[in-house]
Formats: C-alpha cells, structure tokens, sequence
C-alpha cells in the first residue's frame, strides 16, 4: 500500500462497490474506509467518502474492549494478529489513523482549527495509551509503523501552524517528527526535508544561526538532487542568505534556477512569491511587478493575494497609475474580512496548541508520579526479598551452628573466627568502594563547576549585529509595519532620543564617521536628515521609519524624496547610503 499507492487506490475503489463490500461486518466496513481515505490522501484525492469517515471516527472511539472481542475473520482481514490477548493497541492505531484522516477532510475544506483539533487528538491517543513512547522508540513497539504516523502528524501541524505563520508551534511539531522520523522516515529525503522547513522556520523568525544549522544538516540528508526537497532546500537557503545580508543577486538567482526546474504550477507560484518579495523590499518594483502580479492572478489563497495587493497597490500609487491602485485597493477593502478571520484563527489555534502543551506537562507528570510510585513498589519487593532472605539465612545459620555445637568446642570456634574473618573483608571491601564513589563524585563536582564558567560574551563585528540594529530589526520584524496606517498606532515601537543617538554612534562606529563624511559631502542636510540615513542605511522602508520615528507616512516620503534629490540619485536611499558607506572600506 505504502510503495504502490495508486494500484492500492484502484484495487480498493474495485472492492468497495463491489457486493463483496455488502459482506462486511461492522469492524471491517469501517476499517476499509479509513483505508480508502488513506489511499486518496496518498494519491493527493479530495476525501470523497467524508461521511464514512465521520462515522468511522465515531465508530473506533466508541471501542473499548480487547482484540480477544473482535471475530478472528476479521482480525485476519484488517491485519491485525489473530493471537494477541493483550490490549487493543491496534484498535487504538486505528482510532488515532481515523481521526487523523478527519483531520485531513477538514484540512480540504479549510476548516484548518477543526483540522488542528483533529489532529492533536490522534496524537494524544497514541501518547496516552503508549506512555512514555518517546523512550521506547527502537524497541519491540507495536504497532511497528506507529514512530512513522507520529511523524506525519506532527509534520501535518507543523505544515498547518507555518501557513498561518506561527512560526514557533511550526518549530516545535517539526523537531518532533523530526525525532520520529530518524525512528521510521517517511521518504527517501523526509528527514532532509524537515531539516529545510526548520531552517525555513528559524530564518523567518531572524535566528540565523539555528536557520544555518538546519541548512547544513539537510544537505547531509539529502538522498539526490533531482525532487522537490532539494529544490526547497536551495530555495531556503537562497533566502537564508538575503536575510544574513548576503548577496541579493545571488539569492534572486538561485530562486529562479529551482523556478526553471519546477515540476508544477504551485510550486512555481511558490518560487514566484520568495522572488517578487525580494524584489519588493529592495524596491525594484518593476522587477516585483512581474512575479506579484503573477501569484496575485494565479495563486487562490485569498490571505497571500490580500497582501500582494497591498504591494502592488503601493506600486501603482508611487507610479501616479490611480487606476490600477484603486482596483487592488477595492480587492483589499473586499477581502479585508478575510485577515480579521485570519487573526481569530490564528488565536483559536494557539488556544489549542497552549492547550496540548499543558497537556503533554500534565501527561509527563502523571508518568513521572507513575514511575516514582513503581521504583517504591519495586524498592518495596527488593527489600521484603532482602529481608526473607536475611532470615532464611539467618535459620540457616542458627542449624548450622546448632550443628557445629553438637559437634566439638573447637569447630565452633573455628567457625566463629572464620565468620569473623570474612566479616572484615566484607568491611574492607565496602570501605574501599565508598572511597572510590567519593572521589569519582568530587572529581564530577569540579568538572562541572569548571564547563558552568561564564563565557565573555562577542563583540558586534558587522553594523547589522549592533544590539541597536538587532533591537530596530526586531521592532521592525514584530510590528510588521503598514504604510497606510495612522503611526501613532505603532507608539509601542517608537524609538527614543538616546538609541537614535546609538544608532548614528554604531554607524560612525562601522563606516569611518560615516555622519560626519555624510554632513561635510551634503552640507544641506540637517541634523534629522543624517538620522533617517542611518535608518535608510539598516535597509528600513518609508512605512517602517514613519513607526519608528512617529512621523506620518506622507512627511517620511516627502523627506525620502528630498534626501534623493539631495544625493541626485534615484536607487533606493538604503542603496546609495550603502556605496557611501562602503567608501570608508576602500578608503
């Protein structure tokens, strides 16, 4: 089934309208259509028999009984091991298998909390009926490929989370399959795969050094180059690198190479997007242009249009071209509805996250209460053992020496001294052992008292790892900053006098007073004008300075323009400051 999917498909679709199918008692019938719905998820098939699923899903969770309670026949139907006399694990794979499939149906159906639900409720079966599964992985586990569906779960929810941008349950659930799927891959390249979504994860979140971890891990990974793996891999790289500061030609072609060798139209769209958004954000609109307007006619993820077309409304307005604004604004202004459910879902989400780690806390508790209470019960059993012991050879050696008496003085006193004799030993070995255990216990102490040292923090050695430029980037990354929104909304952001102060400090700092060339090449500038360049001079938008500085958006623009004419260039201010900057390099 799991190699030849698409002949398992027809065989199963042949067999369920078939009168062989009528036959089947209630156990089977709901078994073949989970079945059917794992082969049409497998050939990437809409869920066509939905209501069977609900009922199959209604069906498992009502069992409660043993494998003993199912027909043989059917045991031998459905796979399972017509001799086992233990608990149901196979009906509980099962159940968890039926509301996973449920998951997907809503999944299709963009019922995406409903899915999530679904899906950390098949993962809560399996844990709560497998204690402490983590810790048996590798061993006899039953059902064997039970490590391989944890993994697919938690790869389904890391999926679901990373389209809603929750980046850090994304983390999370994939570090989890991630631990299964080394257990059981998934595929040829699952593992490699996993590794790039969480380089994916890390770089959208600006932990570059976790993001390049996972970079690097994957390549190890990767079975060939020739799939989809690969490609997202060197996609992801490519936009590690433009977020590290790397070259943005470099980055943009990498993307397009793997967009030359897309198998399908989404993943070309996919490729599209990461391009046109590069594009966006250095301002090479007309270049942005292109790829936006491609995902914005093409993609049907209303969330990803909606913000398209605020790109390229902005476009279109900075063109004069009112017209074409005005349409995207309109799509906006239709869809806006849209970002607000986007929002509550996002909330109802995290609620149901929050809620299985609390679970998972509760659940690791009870195991560890569970634990305690048999190492006692076991301690208990050891020391009645020790005790009926000490007293069995207690009564042996009162008959012996009852024996020993009866035989001659000089016996019994051999045999005291030899019990004295052996007594001491017994003493001296001991005390050597303790001895041996305290110095084995100090050295310990002192080794980890030497790794707890305090390590000297690094010193900043580019502009962009200033603590300043990290704490602007960060407000800048969090805020997600609009250009047609009032700035006084983003007062939380605002930046005060004295790390505007840092900021023009760490850019003298870097690039050989870079305020002071500035003020002496352009004497028209003003104190505030050399300000916004060192914010230009971090890569920062017009609708991200008027956050920061609480201004409004049309004076930033009006100023950007200024300080264009000013420098008589018209690339992008953080462009031209950047080739200012580096002067002081080749100076």
């Amino acid at each position: 089934m799991w190699h030849h999917p698409d002949s398992a498909l027809a065989v199963m679709m042949e067999f369920a309208g078939s009168e062989a199918a009528d036959s089947l008692d209630v156990f089977e019938g709901h078994y073949c259509q989970v079945l059917v719905a794992e082969l049409l998820f497998k050939n990437d098939y809409g869920q066509s028999n939905r209501e069977e699923v609900l009922k199959a899903v209604a069906y498992f969770d009502s069992l409660n009984f043993t494998l003993n309670d199912i027909p043989h026949a059917s045991r031998r139907h459905c796979g399972l091991d017509p001799q086992s006399p233990n608990q149901n694990d196979n009906i509980v794979f099962l159940s968890a298998r039926a509301h996973y499939m449920n998951g997907v149906g809503f999944y299709e159906r963009d019922s995406v909390v409903a899915a999530c639900g679904e899906y950390l409720k098949a993962l809560e079966i399996v844990e709560t009926h497998f204690p402490g599964i983590e810790t048996r992985l590798g061993t006899s586990l039953q059902p064997n490929h039970l490590p391989r569906f944890m993994a697919l779960t938690y790869g389904r929810l890391g999926e679901l989370f990373s389209g809603q941008f929750m980046q850090e349950p994304a983390i999370v659930c994939y570090k989890n399959s991630l631990v299964f799927s080394k257990i059981e891959p998934t595929s040829a390249n699952g593992i490699a795969n996993l590794m790039s979504l969480l380089g994916n994860q890390y770089s959208i979140l600006q932990q570059m050094d976790s993001a390049g971890y996972y970079f690097n891990e994957a390549f190890k990974y990767l079975a060939d180059t020739n799939n989809l793996a690969y490609r997202d891999l060197i996609s992801g790289l490519a936009l590690y690198n433009y977020y590290s500061g790397k070259s943005v030609e470099s980055a943009v072609s990498d993307l397009k190479r793997m967009a030359t060798q897309t198998k399908d139209e989404d993943e070309r769209l996919t490729r599209f997007f990461t391009i046109g958004s590069i594009y966006f954000e250095i301002r090479q609109f007309d270049s942005a242009m292109v790829y936006l307007t491609r995902v914005f006619e093409n993609t049907d993820d209303v969330l990803l249009k909606w913000d398209f077309a605020g790109k390229l409304r902005n476009i279109y307005q900075g063109r004069g071209d009112t017209l074409k604004a005005a349409r995207y604004a309109m799509f906006q202004a239709e869809n806006a509805v849209s970002e607000a459910e986007s929002n509550a879902q996002v909330s109802k989400l995290n609620e149901l996250f929050q809620q299985h780690l609390q679970w998972e806390q509760e659940r690791a508790e009870a195991e560890r209460q569970q634990a305690a209470r048999l190492r006692k019960n076991r301690i208990i059993v050891v020391v009645c053992a020790l005790v009926v012991v000490a007293a069995l050879l207690a009564w042996l050696l009162i008959r012996r020496k009852m024996k020993q008496q009866r035989d001659t003085a000089s016996q019994q006193m051999e045999a005291v001294q030899e019990a004295h004799r052996l007594e001491k030993a017994s003493m001296s070995g001991r005390l050597k052992r303790s001895n041996q255990e305290l110095r084995e216990l100090k050295d310990q102490m002192r080794q980890q008292a030497g790794n707890g040292a305090p390590k000297q923090e690094a010193q900043a050695v580019s502009f962009n790892e200033e603590p300043i430029c990290r704490l602007i980037m960060e407000r800048v990354n969090e805020g997600q900053f609009k250009a047609q929104m009032d700035c006084k909304l983003y007062q939380d952001y605002a930046l005060g006098k004295e790390q505007v102060m840092a900021l023009r400090e760490a850019a003298d700092r870097h690039f050989g007073q870079f305020t002071v060339r500035l003020a002496k090449a352009y004497p028209n500038l003003t104190k505030g004008d050399l300000d916004y360049c060192c914010l230009y001079l971090l890569g920062l938008s017009d609708a991200d300075i008027s956050a920061l500085m609480q201004r409004a958006y049309n004076t930033v623009s009006e100023r950007s323009r200024k300080l264009k004419g000013v420098f008589g260039s018209d690339e992008p201010l953080s462009v031209t400051l950047r080739g200012f900057a580096s002067e002081s390099a080749s100076n």
